[in-house]
C-alpha cells in the first residue's frame, strides 16, 4: 500500500504516522487483502482537528472517510472507524464486484470542469468592464471516467468515496444514468431513455 500521511498547520511525527499506517493496514486487509494507494490528510481547525482519509482500492473504486476530534489522533481513529463501518456495509457487493470486473463493458470518457462562481473571477479591465455581464469561469478541465454499472454498484461506489452524486453508464441498456443523495437523505436515480443504446 503507498500511503501519504500529510498535515495542514500541523506537525505529523513518526508516532502519528505509524498509528495512521496500522490502523489503516488493519482495515483495509481485513476487507482487500491490499489498497492500491491511501492519502490522510489531518489539518489544525481552530480548536479542533480533522482527518480526511482518501483511498484507491480497486478500479474505480475510491473510498473516502472524514472524523473531527479535539486532537490528532481521535480525529484520526473517527475517520478510520468511518471507513471500517462503509467497507463493513458493502462487503460482499464489494467482493461480488470484483468477481464481476473481468466482464464490466469499456466505460466513457468525459470532459469534467470546474466552474468558479460569477464573483470569483478577477474585475475586467478597460471601458467595457461595467457593461459586461457576469458569466461563470472555467477554473479547471478534466477527463474522468463514466464506469458501466448497475445501479446498485452505482449507489455502493457513491457511498463509499461519499459523493453527492455519480454518473454511469447502466450496464442494462448502456445508457447514461445518475444516481444522487436526495435532502431527506434518500437515494435518488436518473435514467433519461433519450440516452439509451439501441
Amino acid at each position: 500500500m503507498q500511503l501519504s500521511v500529510k498535515g495542514k498547520q500541523l506537525d505529523v511525527g513518526d508516532a502519528l504516522r505509524a498509528h495512521v499506517e496500522d490502523s489503516l493496514s488493519r482495515i483495509l486487509d481485513k476487507y482487500f487483502g491490499d489498497a492500491i494507494e491511501v492519502g490522510v490528510t489531518l489539518a489544525r481547525e481552530g480548536h479542533s482537528f480533522r482527518a480526511q482519509v482518501t483511498a484507491h482500492v480497486g478500479r474505480g473504486i475510491q473510498l473516502r472517510a472524514q472524523g473531527e476530534a479535539g486532537e490528532p489522533y481521535p480525529a484520526f481513529d473517527k475517520a478510520a472507524e468511518h471507513l471500517a463501518t462503509r467497507l463493513r456495509r458493502h462487503k460482499r457487493r464489494l467482493r461480488d464486484h470484483h468477481n464481476e470486473a473481468a466482464a464490466e463493458v469499456e466505460s466513457l470518457m468525459a470532459q469534467h470542469y470546474v466552474l468558479a462562481e460569477p464573483g470569483d473571477e478577477p474585475a475586467a479591465a478597460g471601458p467595457e468592464a461595467g457593461a459586461q455581464e457576469t458569466k461563470s469561469v472555467v477554473v479547471a478541465e478534466m477527463t474522468t471516467e463514466i464506469p458501466s454499472l448497475t445501479v446498485e454498484q452505482a449507489v455502493m461506489r457513491m457511498d463509499l468515496a461519499d459523493l453527492s452524486a455519480l454518473m454511469f453508464r447502466n450496464s442494462a441498456h448502456s445508457g447514461l444514468n445518475m444516481v444522487y443523495r436526495r435532502s431527506d437523505g434518500h437515494i435518488g436515480w436518473v435514467d433519461p431513455r433519450g440516452s439509451r443504446g439501441e
